[in-house]
This record gives C-alpha cells, structure tokens and sequence, in this order.
C-alpha cells in the first residue's frame, strides 16, 4: 500500500511540475515577447538581452503562482482510474453512496465537472497540511536560523516544494476525508 502512493504521488508531483512550469514559462515568454514587440524591437544587444531576461524572470513566478493553481485542478483527474501495485483510486457516482451493491457505482471516465467537490476536499486537507509546514518552518526559522521571519526567505518555489509534500500526505489521506474517493484493488 506505501508503494501504491509513493508512485501515485510521484506520478502527480512529476505531472504537477511539468504542466505549471511548461505554462508558466509560455505566459512569461509570451509577455516578454509582448513588451520587446510593443518598444519597437530594437536591435538585441547585451544590454536588451539582460533586460528581456530580467522581465521573464519577473514574470516567471506571478504566471507559476496562476498556473500552479490550474495544474493542482487538472492533475487530480489522472490520480484515479490507475492500477498501480495492485491498488487504484476510485470515484464513486452519486448513486453508489445510497446503493453500494452496484457494479456502475464508480465513475469510469472522469470529467472535470466529476471532480469539483472532491477537488475542493483534496485542496482543503493540502491548504491545512501545507500551513502545518509553514508553522514548523517558522519553528526552525526563529530557532535555527539569523532570519526574522517567515517573509526572508519564503517565495513561490518554497510554496511549491511544501505543495508537493502535503500532497504526498494527502493523497494517504484522501480515502477518509472523502466520501466519494476510495482505494480499491484491482
């Protein structure tokens, strides 16, 4: 069962990554080509170049924070349906919760529409185990290190990296904080 959400969850970090870094990335890049168009192209020079680097990297994390959220939405529709170790999630229809002896109880292709309850649960218990982080790093903050506070040091890739271990955690958690998730055998 330990091995059956690492790899789901290895599955998801891998894909979460991937898609909010790809568009982030691509909105960056599509601003920044914006703002060189719109100043009249002038003729790349070290100093341009410097300068069109420095807009994409002032960029990269607002569009990663929008995308980000828009990846953790899209990434949850791959969790289910997979076996893998012998163990997949499933989501249950609205009539198996009433009717568990039927066969169709489980929704076999899952839209994005099917996920809206669950997905705010699953955001929910991330929102609570990723501020459960942000306190012990405060904790060592203020017991371990020369900073101030929580503020020094925290940005969107901090975010991203405590994201991704809540959502190790969560996953775990997921078949007893949502109804209509289950772990089955496959």
């Amino acid at each position: 069962m330990g091995r059956f959400y690492f790899i789901i969850w290895l599955r998801w970090a891998v894909r979460l990554t991937i898609c909010s870094v790809v568009w982030a990335f691509f909105i960056a890049s599509i601003i920044t080509i914006y703002l060189y168009i719109s100043q009249g192209m002038p003729n790349l020079n070290s100093e341009i170049s410097e300068a069109l680097f420095n807009i994409f990297k002032f960029w990269f994390p607002i569009a990663w924070s929008f995308t980000l959220l828009l990846a953790l939405f899209r990434s949850l529709k791959y969790i289910f349906n997979s076996c893998i170790n012998g163990y997949e999630f499933k989501l249950l229809t609205c009539s198996s919760v009433s009717d568990k002896d039927s066969d169709d109880e489980f929704i076999q292709t899952i839209g994005y529409g099917d996920l809206v309850k669950v997905w705010r649960r699953w955001f929910m218990l991330n929102i609570w185990l990723v501020g459960s982080f942000m306190i012990l790093s405060l904790v060592y903050t203020y017991l371990f290190t020369s900073f101030d506070g929580v503020f020094e040091w925290f940005n969107i890739y901090w975010l991203f990296t405590f994201i991704i271990l809540a959502g190790y955690f969560s996953f775990i958690l997921l078949g007893s904080r949502c109804k209509k998730v289950k772990v089955v055998k496959c």
